[in-house]
């Protein structure tokens, strides 16, 4: 699976692509891939002040319901609401169409903490049974 290298990953398995200061976040093939058939996203409207290492919003699927957390502070300037009516997007383009929000971030620096795209490899490798 390639791991697009324009981005930051966390070990929750979100991605971050900043722009400038605003920030476009959604979830790994990887962890699309893990869920399986993905049913709902719920996100939060724009305007929302979202903070660092906080949940922001949960995805579904028919195996489980898992949390989505922000690696960055800020408010949340757009939403995808396509993944309203057809949240298996996020199942077929994790990395592009599938994505989540976008944030106006206060401070990038927790961008640094995060993993490149090699280093998401080595850990999604080492996580893997």
């Amino acid at each position: 699976m390639a791991v697009p290298a324009d981005r930051k990953y966390s070990k929750t398995h979100e991605w971050y692509k900043a722009e400038g200061n605003n920030v476009t976040v959604g979830i790994t093939k990887f962890a699309a891939d893990q869920l399986t058939d993905i049913t709902y996203v719920q996100l939060p409207p724009v305007g929302t002040k979202i903070r660092a290492g906080a949940e922001f919003g949960e995805i579904e699927s028919v195996k489980a319901t898992s949390p989505l957390y922000s690696a960055v502070a800020g408010e949340v300037v757009a939403v995808n609401a396509d993944l309203n009516d057809k949240p298996e997007t996020v199942n077929q383009d994790a990395f592009g169409a599938g994505w989540m929000v976008k944030v106006a971030a206060s401070d990038l620096a927790p961008l640094n903490g995060l993993m490149d795209a090699k280093e998401y490899e080595e850990f999604m490798a080492s996580t893997e049974h």
